[in-house]
């Protein structure tokens, strides 16, 4: 684990490489400017994400203008003074001689920006953070000549979450090997104790063991399992031997989120190793996962790696169904999604968005196959958190995907 200063670092070198980003991506959205704004205790959501570490909130209204130069990133504060802030963003506001709106217009008025974008959006959380009240200054205090100039934020603000920099992925193989931690002491003899430990005992213990490292989860921790018949069952349910329990969970740590689901067999007295046909389910899932990989291209919607994924598995005989979704400073993050858990169709605006180089996913799925163990037809869920980059994926954490084994405890 990073130390406390060792995260604000890591923080705030971050922010420097997600700034780089900006230009770039107004250059190529066609965009002069992107405005962020908020007040204390409401700030916009992309907010943290902009902002240094020893700034964490903001300061009456903090008003940031990114621009750029032939795509560039030029980011500037039109806010009260701050020397952390400012080590990022020119001060443009001289708070003691001017009104900060006015200040804002003659900004603008001097880079000559004619399309400006703001964060309202009708489709996505995360390009929608500015406040109705502050909306409404900007009619009130800026000349219709420049909030005709306003555009939605949705074309930056998404790919600006989307894409990692080059230290989160250095930094999320870290991350992603603490949140395996937990998981591998959630599904051990230690915690597991057949015929005593419930499925709530386990998610209990994991939410704690996160709370003690510091951290937090994104979600709830969540177990259920499968047991001989094929019933899932949840939450109060005592773990027995025979049971094929699975997790998901996530943990958000140095500003990224995992999502990972895994299994675990608890062994039956007369067994040592996995049933041969939960290892025959698992090798299909395995091939599904790799399949979704091969169909993720830079430039395709999400909605295309659907449906030719759920083409190639059903060819295959894999009974899949596919609910990957983008994961990074969010669990639910900026970016494409590739189908619903609850929606097998291509999924209208979300799932429309492209995919982008240096972005990560949480690649969620289930198969389902007939195990002869269990009498009847079980279902693979499985979730493992993965770079995209140079149109292939990688997991984080490299043992992905065997189904743990434990005897369990007495």
């Amino acid at each position: 684990m990073y130390s406390y200063v060792e995260r604000k670092t890591i923080r705030d070198k971050v922010l420097k490489e997600r700034l780089e980003l900006v230009g770039p991506i107004l250059k190529e959205a066609g965009i002069d400017g992107w405005l962020v704004m908020g007040r204390e205790y409401n700030e916009d959501i992309v907010f943290p994400f902009l902002t240094p570490a020893s700034y964490p909130t903001a300061r009456r209204i903090t008003m940031l203008l990114l621009t750029h130069e032939n795509g560039q990133t030029k980011p500037y504060s039109l806010s009260l003074p701050d020397e952390d802030l400012e080590k990022y963003y020119v001060r443009a506001y001289d708070y003691r001689n001017e009104d900060q709106f006015d200040a804002l217009k003659n900004l603008i008025e001097k880079l000559d920006l004619r399309t400006i974008a703001i964060d309202y959006s009708e489709n996505f959380a995360f390009s929608d953070g500015l406040s109705a009240g502050l909306y409404r200054l900007l009619l009130n205090k800026l000349p219709k000549d420049i909030t005709d100039r306003f555009v939605s934020a949705d074309p930056i603000a998404i790919p600006v979450l989307e894409i990692r920099t080059r230290t989160e992925m250095e930094v999320y193989p870290h991350v992603m090997a603490v949140a395996m931690s937990v998981i591998d002491e959630a599904f051990s003899d230690a915690t597991i104790k057949p015929g005593k430990t419930t499925c709530r005992d386990v998610m209990d213990f994991m939410d704690s063991k996160v709370n003690s490292l510091g951290l937090s989860c994104w979600f709830p921790s969540h177990i259920n399992l499968q047991r001989k018949g094929g019933d899932i069952l949840e939450e109060d349910t005592v773990i027995e031997k025979g049971d094929l329990v699975r997790c998901d969970f996530g943990i958000t740590y140095l500003g990224l989120c995992t999502d990972t689901q895994r299994l675990c067999y608890i062994l039956k007295d007369n067994e040592d190793e996995l049933p041969a046909g939960l290892k025959k389910a698992m090798a299909k899932n395995n091939r599904f996962q790799d399949i979704v990989g091969e169909c993720m291209e830079v430039g395709k919607t999400g909605n295309q790696v659907f449906l030719e994924a759920i083409e190639k598995g059903n060819a295959e005989g894999l009974r899949p169904c596919l609910y990957t979704h983008s994961l990074g400073t969010h669990g639910h993050a900026a970016g494409p999604m590739f189908g619903l858990y609850s929606n097998q169709n291509p999924i209208p605006v979300k799932g429309d968005l492209k995919l982008h180089d240096n972005s990560s996913y949480a690649l969620e799925l289930y198969t389902k196959d007939y195990v002869e163990e269990f009498a009847s037809d079980i279902r693979i869920q499985t979730e493992e958190s993965i770079i995209f980059k140079n149109n292939e994926i990688f997991f984080l954490d490299k043992n992905r995907n065997v189904i743990k084994t434990i005897r369990g405890g007495k």
